[in-house]
């Protein structure tokens, strides 16, 4: 199926801004593109996609880097703000203009909330968002969402366990408003009380008529998952660093927790993880995180594709 043509030149700020049969198109193309390593190889001959990372990143910036060069375009671009001129005291705005007089796309994380809406307001180029501190990171959504249909079959009927950091996490915050779209999904959310998940994330839920609860044992929820979402309390979201501590260890998935678990379930975590996965976890057939990290780069591929009109 091809995809939409209203995709092409289109910015992608948060996961609302595709419909889901945009969305499906998208899964079959990365599909595709998994299956043909040479499907698609030299579309985006020619052209450039910016990487401007003002926040820390492995995964997200490589894989973006990564279909890029796959494609057949080019990158430029920067992984540390110190380096460009934001250094000096450039406004976004203006860092966004020089960026998108130069390059056909432009990819940007920012730990300021917002951060990409602004800067596709100011860009002639389209804005990929990701990651907007606590707020948005829609690709990471297209990824999670791309696993969870090759695993299981299906974005539909399911029952997903969100664990960790549900108030900070932007990769939940994003996923959960996108399972919102899709029929018969049940949502757990699994956090100490300090990092529930936000009330504006429940509204959306109860909006769309969402089953959800929320619990601060992952025992004694772990055996109705069937997609279980893991994440790490992060550093870089406290102001208090005791806060920090004295959270961080409070889920830790095991061997011992994964007696209880279904036999199929899924295990994913939008990585890096700290020690919220036991190393031990890694040959469960269940884990798929790793797994779930190639899937972005094919995702991603087909995001780059689309919206640059190389189909």
């Amino acid at each position: 199926m091809p995809l939409l043509p209203e995709i092409k030149g289109r910015s992608l700020i948060e996961p609302e801004d595709f419909s889901l049969l945009e969305m499906e198109n998208l899964f079959s193309l990365a599909e595709k593109i998994e299956n043909n390593k040479d499907y698609l190889r030299e579309s985006c001959r020619g052209r450039l996609l910016a990487s401007l990372f003002f926040e820390p990143s492995t995964r997200t910036r490589l894989s973006f880097e990564a279909a890029m060069l796959r494609l057949g375009g080019s990158c430029l671009g920067f992984a540390d703000p110190g380096s460009s001129s934001a250094a000096k005291g450039e406004s976004l705005a203006d860092t966004i203009r020089m960026a998108a007089s130069y390059a056909d796309a432009i990819v940007m994380r920012s730990p300021k909330e917002g951060a990409a809406l602004l800067a596709s307001r100011y860009s002639e180029a389209p804005v990929i968002n990701a990651g907007d501190g606590g707020h948005h990171h829609p690709t990471q959504t297209l990824t999670d969402l791309l696993t969870v249909r090759q695993l299981l079959g299906r974005i539909e009927s399911f029952t997903i366990g969100f664990c960790g950091d549900l108030k900070f996490g932007r990769t939940v915050h994003s996923l959960a408003k996108a399972l919102a779209r899709y029929k018969n999904i049940k949502m757990i959310f699994i956090s100490p009380l300090e990092l529930v998940i936000p009330e504006y994330i429940k509204g959306i839920l109860k909006k769309n008529n969402v089953e959800f609860n929320e619990t601060e044992s992952l025992e004694k929820s772990v055996g109705e998952i069937d997609v279980l979402y893991m994440t790490r309390v992060q550093r870089e979201r406290f102001f208090n660093e005791d806060d920090y501590i004295r959270l961080k260890d409070t889920y830790v998935l095991n061997t011992e927790k994964m007696s209880a678990a279904k036999e199929k379930m899924i295990i994913l975590h939008p990585l890096p993880r700290v020690n919220e996965i036991a190393v031990e976890i890694d040959t469960d057939p269940r884990a798929a995180y790793f797994k779930q990290a190639k899937y972005g780069m094919y995702v991603r591929m087909a995001l780059l594709a689309s919206i640059l009109g190389a189909l």
